[in-house]
């Protein structure tokens, strides 16, 4: 339902600026871990963990034939116990270096957050944003695609389409591109529409 959705919030924008806004984000995203070969560390706040996003990301990354975009979710309140792929907390990203793209989600902004994300920069870590902008995340970012409580579209259905602009953004050179999530997206209205398999 996630192709269909994006889809459909495509063709609703048709017209604004968020479709150039979110592909222009998404470029920016896949540029910095393809010219890099990966390394993307993803964020979000104690509050609001992005965990649709990096499944997107993770989904994108296989579609796409592009690994560097599966990202290694960071979360404050991760575990020993947990497992492996949900038990990286904050200390990765003081851990980030050059090379390392951090792409922080945050609808607010706290300081502790803040503080880790001015370190990775300081160390050559290259920031990207999404929250309500206007903020100190914003002014540290390289790059922000402001999503302001009074916008039409909320944080979550921005992320859908970022994740799937970020796995479109290939060109020439991606085995994946618009045809590609066309064919997707046909595949997917036909299983949704099919009949009922006849119980025998």
């Amino acid at each position: 339902m996630d192709a269909v959705r994006v889809a459909l919030l495509r063709e609703v924008l048709a017209g604004t600026e968020w479709l150039g806004a979110t592909r222009r984000f998404a470029g920016t995203l896949r540029g910095s871990v393809v010219a890099h070969g990966g390394g993307l560390l993803l964020v979000g706040t104690p509050a609001y963990e992005p965990w649709h996003l990096a499944a997107h990301l993770a989904d994108e990354a296989a579609w796409s034939g592009t690994p560097e975009l599966a990202p290694t979710l960071v979360r404050h309140h991760a575990r020993p116990s947990d497992p492996a792929h949900l038990a990286v907390g904050p200390g990765r990203i003081e851990a980030a270096g050059r090379g390392e793209t951090l792409l922080v989600v945050a609808p607010e902004e706290p300081a502790e957050l803040l503080e880790r994300v001015h370190g990775a920069r300081r160390a050559g870590v290259k920031v990207l944003a999404l929250g309500a902008g206007g903020g100190e995340l914003a002014a540290m970012a390289h790059d922000t695609l402001a999503v302001p409580e009074s916008a039409e579209l909320d944080l979550d259905s921005v992320q859908h389409l970022v994740s799937a602009a970020a796995g479109e953004n290939g060109g020439g050179g991606s085995p994946r591109g618009r045809r590609g999530f066309r064919d997707r997206l046909s595949r997917l209205a036909e299983i949704l529409t099919a009949p009922p398999a006849t119980p025998w």
